[in-house]
């Protein structure tokens, strides 16, 4: 059922880890991505919103997408895409350059989310040149689709235009409209052309079933065994019900405490025991009342005796 696209899988849109300082803890990348690769992730994605991109400065996005490098080195088949995407033109292209000249299977790109009016030929053009400027022509760039957060997103049209232009290099999108209609509408008029990746974990069968390629999840990197279960499911023609089930469940619970970094983050602590990561204001780490209700939700859910106190 899958599309045989190179970077078909499951994803999990990657937190930063930050020290209190909002400096970037290299240190804890190792393990991180270790965690992920172990629990069923083909991949992570960097600086996206889950990732906090947008915070960081090209400097900071270029010394961190250098070390997942070296990382993804012990971690073979374990595929990396960097979130380039900017308001500006230049930058984008400079960010999305780098991505590929570092060896990164791909980059993710939101739109020029300043330009909440611009036209579908306005974003074919801006698309166009990073493409032309930045991309390999046997490489990758996913569209970002997140109207609801970015104020700006793709049409069914710009999508064709781009696919027609560039057919390997604009290889498909992130779908994080949280739209089955949109779901059903990208399967129906693309099939296995373009690579569709769900930013919705609960719509991943329902993406699939519409030739969708994968996910890219902020909850994967919890939730990735579940996930990873899916999408094989799916793959197989298996019954995935019970296995959607959990994620459901789960996702219920995460989307209670908004935004997913800092909730991510405390979850990362609490239950699997990496450091106390900040995050980068304007975010602020999430309550510690709400932390509280958060463990114990999880901790219920999955029958997990609640860690101690102390882990600061």
């Amino acid at each position: 059922m899958t599309s045989q696209h190179p970077l078909a899988g499951v994803y999990a849109a990657a937190v930063t880890p930050l020290k209190a300082d909002s400096g970037l803890d290299l240190q804890s990348l190792p393990a991180l991505y270790s965690f992920l690769a172990s629990r069923g992730c083909h991949g992570a994605v960097l600086f996206g919103t889950t990732g906090e991109g947008p915070s960081f400065s090209p400097s900071e996005r270029e010394t961190l997408m250098r070390a997942a490098c070296e990382v993804r080195e012990q971690l073979p088949g374990f595929r990396l895409i960097a979130g380039t995407g900017t308001p500006s033109l230049s930058e984008t292209i400079e960010l999305t350059k780098l991505t590929f000249d570092l060896g990164f299977e791909a980059a993710l790109v939101v739109p020029p989310y300043y330009f909440r009016k611009a036209t579908d030929n306005g974003l074919f053009l801006w698309f166009s040149e990073v493409i032309q400027k930045a991309v390999p022509s046997d490489r990758y760039i996913l569209g970002y689709h997140f109207p609801n957060v970015a104020g700006i997103g793709f049409s069914i049209e710009l999508l064709s235009r781009l696919k027609d232009a560039f057919p390997t290099q604009f290889a498909g999108i992130k779908d994080s409209s949280h739209d089955a209609d949109l779901a059903r509408t990208l399967g129906e008029t693309f099939g296995y052309d373009l690579a569709v990746f769900t930013g919705t974990d609960s719509y991943l069968p329902l993406a699939m079933q519409n030739k969708a390629a994968g996910c890219i999840t902020a909850p994967a990197n919890i939730l990735s065994p579940e996930l990873r279960q899916v999408w094989e499911l799916m793959n197989e023609g298996g019954d995935a019900t019970e296995a959607l089930g959990r994620v459901q469940q789960q996702r219920t619970i995460l989307d209670k405490y908004p935004p997913f970094p800092p909730t991510l983050k405390a979850l990362l602590h609490r239950v699997h025991g990496f450091p106390r990561w900040s995050v980068k204001p304007p975010l602020v780490d999430i309550a510690r009342e709400m932390e509280e209700e958060l463990v114990d939700e999880i901790m219920n859910l999955a029958r997990i005796p609640k860690p101690s106190q102390g882990l600061d």
